[in-house]
């Protein structure tokens, strides 16, 4: 049987299949989901550790090929000492101001130093774009057309 035997000829098959296949190895990992874009799958879904999160993208990715993965699993912030929590008579603090994720669909001729340059105005900056995509990001001189990267504020 071929590869796209065994998985299905859909790329939703293909996802479902390597879901199931996370469960099955990665501990950490709760309430995992996976949203099918055109070619392009969001994994979602809660971890324990930024290892767990990792590991999940990497197995996910073992089994879906070359689609475009975003990962968007939210790692659980770790639980504070109660020794470390502010005084009672601290005054709340506001929320942080939600920010919209700018997503930059990658074409033919971009490299991280262009796409800095025109969202932040340098192409020094290209680190930060890296750095906030690290989850399909190995390389910072190797992206492929059709990547959607999150260009962080």
């Amino acid at each position: 049987m071929g590869l796209f035997g065994f998985f299905g000829n859909s790329l939703k098959d293909k996802a479902r299949k390597a879901l199931d296949r996370v469960r099955d190895a990665v501990r950490g990992v709760t309430d995992l989901d996976a949203t099918v874009e055109g070619t392009t799958i969001t994994l979602s879904g809660t971890a324990e550790s930024m290892e767990a999160k990792t590991r999940a993208m990497d197995v996910f990715c073992q089994h879906v090929g070359d689609a475009n993965v975003i990962n968007t699993i939210r790692v659980k912030e770790e639980a504070r000492p109660a020794a470390s929590a502010p005084p009672v008579t601290e005054a709340p603090r506001e929320a942080p101001e939600v920010t919209e994720v700018r997503i930059h669909v990658v074409v033919a001729g971009d490299t991280l130093g262009a796409i800095a340059q025109k969202y932040y105005g340098k192409a020094s900056a290209y680190m930060k774009i890296f750095e906030a995509n690290r989850d399909i990001l190995d390389n910072p001189d190797l992206i492929k057309v059709g990547q959607k990267l999150r260009i962080p504020e």
